[in-house]
């Protein structure tokens, strides 16, 4: 029995060390820079890029939420109004929970389909079906 249990351990001690990783996916923090009256969100194509979404559309819903117009400067987002980056991600998060991640599995792996006049989440991990506003 003895042997057994050495053999155990020797075997428990050669192999790696499970990796847990929790989250695979990861927004990006907005890069927020404050010029005057103006908020410019300098890694705004990026996060659009991450979470694989148009940039144009993001933008809008984005500065719907923040009730402020803005519009995009080359790979930057300027929106009218100073607002912190707190803010600004706070937003930014919003939108990944309700228009990216999948009500069922939570996996970022999704995209739009339209349905007449209706807009759908479709998840490509597990098919859920979800209507959007």
């Amino acid at each position: 029995m003895e042997e057994y249990s050495q053999l155990l351990k020797n075997l428990y001690g050669s192999m790696p060390e499970k990796k847990v990783s929790t989250e695979r996916f990861e927004v990006p923090q907005a890069e927020v820079l404050i010029q005057g009256n103006k908020t410019l969100i300098k890694n705004f194509d990026s996060i659009c890029k991450t979470i694989r979404r148009d940039s144009k559309k993001v933008s809008k819903i984005l500065l719907k939420e923040l009730a402020a117009p803005g519009s995009m400067q080359g790979n930057a987002l300027a929106i009218q109004g100073k607002f912190s980056d707190r803010v600004i991600n706070e937003k930014i998060d919003y939108y990944v929970k309700n228009y990216v991640l999948c009500k069922e599995c939570g996996k970022p792996d999704t995209h739009f389909e339209e349905e007449g006049r209706s807009t759908i989440l479709v998840c490509e991990v597990c098919g859920a079906r979800k209507p959007v506003k």
